[in-house]
């Protein structure tokens, strides 16, 4: 069975909308604005170029791209029957949805024959033209949804298919191969691949060989047919003579979508420093959180919480089991909540699984779980039943740490000054001393942080961006060791007081120092240690810091 039997119908799973995954339709009033973006509009004779539709679904594109070469065919007197027939190309893997479009064409040209619109997977399909013009909205398949086989011949044949990517990419990878010299390309698509992991090497494929001319966040806007949680920008690329400028627009609201924009400039020297894109500051100057000393760990995954992590363990097991923990939901409404929630760990000192023959209690607790843990991948793989996914490193509670929640709304940063071990919802910054650690903590909570923030990383549910790993080490912050002293006090207190105002009137006057310094120089009232300053009077402040 080939891959296309294996892709057609609804193998991805479904919706709880009832449609399969990938399955998103554009709205008109986009359709009209991307068509008119890359200039395939009517005042031009469509009759010179050829167009690509690579997943065509129900033609939300290819009906209006009808409707313009008919026009066109009115000023320019070709028959647009023809026009249509021969220079529009175009994929949809779908058969139902396939049919369903050319029933929809025909209807406004009842002598159209589809020469050039084929019913395949585009991903496997080889065309005898390049094209001037490539439009369309990809599907959205999340790596998981891709059927083994399709993945495997995918792997194979792209370049751009890296970590766990979703199947867009590949689209963009290869529309872009048959894209001709001065050829322009415009995708309705998330945003994803502009600051995630697995859009890595299509933003090194895109830098090194085509233009990136519009990145167009339409986030805010409902931009398909049914309301989707999919993070959209439009993008459009061409391929002409490498020009690393790129204009970056967010549009609020429909009626700003249309010709001309209102754009931010930036440059793109690299695949690496896209992350900036959406970044209003010029940072180039800064540096990052790791750079400076500080190391960004994350909690420990067990694989079972619910079994591992609990309020009421500690009359059930050991108590020389147990470790204090803190999880997210410690950290809400912008309050450090201790809960009383402890951690078994099955390790010891040495991080060597324990000898359950020695704790008959935590022996008894775990074995009436056993067909649970038992099931889980990673006993699958070989490890001890009653292991958890991450070894646990004692030393870490002790350590005073920055806590940053995956997901969260708070508008504080809260610092555990050695109590808790963090488990896996939550990101920690460690490193420094506890002073550097607190203004760190401030810095983070500025604006200018957050700009930075949204702009890098993706926004879950409810509007809020995510606090990951691969955002927080991307991010530019002011050199915290050469902050002058003054300046340090002040963000200190303002830290412990919790006045965010001030903590960016404070932030944006050390970007300047720092920007302004053309070259490293040793500010004078610096020489005032900040590790002589007593703050412990602020520090473990009800629900700020716990000590």
């Amino acid at each position: 069975m080939g891959v296309k039997a294996n892709l057609t119908g609804n193998l991805y799973g479904t919706r709880r909308c009832g449609v399969s995954h990938g399955d998103v339709f554009t709205s008109r009033w986009v359709v009209n604005f991307m068509l008119d973006l890359i200039g395939y509009t009517p005042d031009k004779n469509l009759s010179l170029y050829r167009l690509l539709e690579p997943s065509f679904g129900q033609g939300d594109f290819l009906i209006e791209i009808q409707n313009r070469i008919i026009q066109s065919a009115k000023r320019f007197n070709f028959d647009a029957t023809d026009v249509m027939s021969n220079n529009i190309y175009g994929c949809e893997i779908d058969d139902s949805k396939y049919d369903k479009c050319i029933e929809g064409l025909r209807s406004a040209m009842p002598n159209f024959v589809p020469l050039k619109l084929k019913n395949e997977d585009f991903l496997t399909s080889s065309w005898d033209a390049e094209f001037d013009f490539i439009i369309g909205n990809p599907p959205y398949i999340r790596y998981e949804n891709i059927p083994k086989e399709a993945l495997n011949s995918y792997k194979v044949k792209f370049y751009t298919f890296h970590y766990r990517c979703d199947l867009y990419v590949l689209f963009y990878e290869h529309c872009l191969k048959n894209l001709s010299k001065n050829g322009r390309h415009c995708f309705i698509c998330s945003n994803r691949w502009l600051k995630n992991e697995y859009g890595r090497k299509l933003r090194a494929l895109i830098s090194s060989s085509y233009n990136l001319e519009y990145i167009i966040d339409v986030e805010k806007l409902d931009v398909f047919k049914e309301s989707v949680l999919a993070y959209p920008s439009i993008t459009l690329i061409s391929n002409t003579e490498i020009d690393k400028n790129v204009k970056i627009v967010t549009v609020r609201n429909l009626k700003e979508l249309k010709l001309p924009l209102s754009t931010t400039q930036k440059q793109i020297r690299n695949s690496e420093n896209w992350d900036y894109l959406f970044v209003s500051e010029d940072i180039d100057d800064l540096t990052t959180i790791e750079d400076q000393g500080f190391k960004v760990g994350i909690g420990v995954a067990t694989g079972a919480d619910k079994i591992f992590i609990s309020t009421e363990l500690e009359y059930i097991v050991e108590k020389e089991l147990l470790l204090p923990i803190v999880n997210a939901k410690d950290l809400t409404g912008n309050e450090f909540r201790n809960r009383g929630l402890r951690v078994l760990n099955p390790y010891d000192s040495s991080g060597n699984i324990l000898d359950l023959s020695k704790y008959p209690k935590a022996k008894k607790y775990l074995e009436s779980f056993k067909p649970i843990l038992e099931s889980r991948h990673i006993v699958k793989k070989g490890r001890v039943w009653y292991s958890l996914i991450d070894k646990i490193k004692p030393q870490i509670i002790h350590q005073p740490k920055i806590l940053l929640p995956d997901i969260s709304g708070n508008n504080m940063i809260f610092i555990d000054y050695g109590s808790y071990y963090p488990a896996h919802n939550i990101y920690y910054i460690t490193g420094n001393s506890i002073s550097q650690l607190e203004q760190l903590a401030a810095v983070l909570m500025s604006k200018f942080v957050k700009k930075q923030i949204e702009g890098i990383s993706n926004r879950m549910n409810g509007g809020f961006p995510r606090w990951q790993s691969q955002s927080i080490k991307r991010l530019r912050i002011p050199r915290i060791a050469t902050i002058p002293t003054k300046l340090s006090f002040k963000l200190i207190r303002a830290y412990h007081n919790r006045n965010i105002e001030e903590i960016d009137s404070i932030v944006n006057d050390i970007i300047r120092i720092q920007i302004e310094s053309t070259t490293p120089r040793c500010h004078q009232d610096i020489q005032k240690s900040l590790f002589d300053y007593d703050f412990s009077e602020n520090i473990g402040s009800p629900g700020f810091g716990i000590q």
